[in-house]
């Protein structure tokens, strides 16, 4: 069994060694003078005028469930479409439970207003 993974750890193992080796070179011979412009807070070419940790609305946290309801319907659905002819019934039920709950999920960001745009 390790024979079959062995090609990978190797891959990875050279590639951490790579990116140490590379990052390390970059930050011993890059240049750094660092100057109060350089590490002042910068945010859209304004000094900050306010705190970084404010609050945001719900609708933007709704909006983002929303978006998972939907990437997760799509990942799962391609795959189980593929094998639809291998897993039968069960699959079937199973994909029509999942779904059920996108749906339930789906209800209530429409009940909560994510979809209204004002």
């Amino acid at each position: 069994m390790l024979t079959d993974y062995l090609p990978i750890l190797i891959f990875l193992g050279i590639a951490t060694v790579m990116a140490v080796v590379l990052i390390s070179l970059g930050m011993l011979l890059g240049p750094t003078r660092p100057d109060d412009e350089k590490l002042s807070p910068y945010e859209c070419g304004f000094e900050a005028f306010e705190d970084a940790r404010m609050k945001f609305d719900v609708r933007y946290y709704l909006v983002a469930i929303l978006f998972i309801i939907f990437d997760l319907e799509i990942a799962f659905l391609f795959p189980w479409a593929v094998v639809l002819d291998k897993i039968g019934m069960t699959g079937v039920i199973a994909m029509s439970i999942f779904l059920l709950l996108l749906v339930v999920g789906f209800i209530y960001e429409w009940k909560k207003g994510a979809l209204e745009w004002e």
